[in-house]
């Protein structure tokens, strides 16, 4: 298991734990909106730290964007496995071309 499956794990078995115990289940009874809003938060860290030019502080925001990734992820029913899948599904498919076949809105 690697270490965002691992993650993935640790961030299931803590969305029922108290939340003043756990900043998963904090996250959890602050609601999806909430958990959305601190996705983005940490997306603007992680493009501040890499337009900075910082590596350390690019990896380290890189890494809680991630967690947050996985908590809404985890609230909405979107497993990592889903994701994989997702992403092996267009492997070998140029991204302009991806993007292309995509509906319109």
């Amino acid at each position: 298991m690697d270490s965002l499956s691992r993650l993935e794990a640790t961030i299931i078995a803590r969305r029922d734990a108290d939340p003043e115990t756990s900043y998963v289940a904090r996250l959890r009874a602050k609601g999806r909106a909430k958990m959305a809003q601190k996705l983005g938060e940490e997306a603007v860290e992680t493009v501040i730290a890499a337009l900075e030019g910082d590596r350390a502080g690019l990896t380290g925001e890189a890494a809680d964007l991630l967690f947050h990734l996985i908590v809404l992820l985890t609230e909405s029913g979107v497993t990592l496995a889903d994701v994989t899948a997702e992403l092996d599904r267009r492997e070998g498919v140029s991204g302009l071309a991806e993007k292309a076949s995509r509906p319109r809105e």
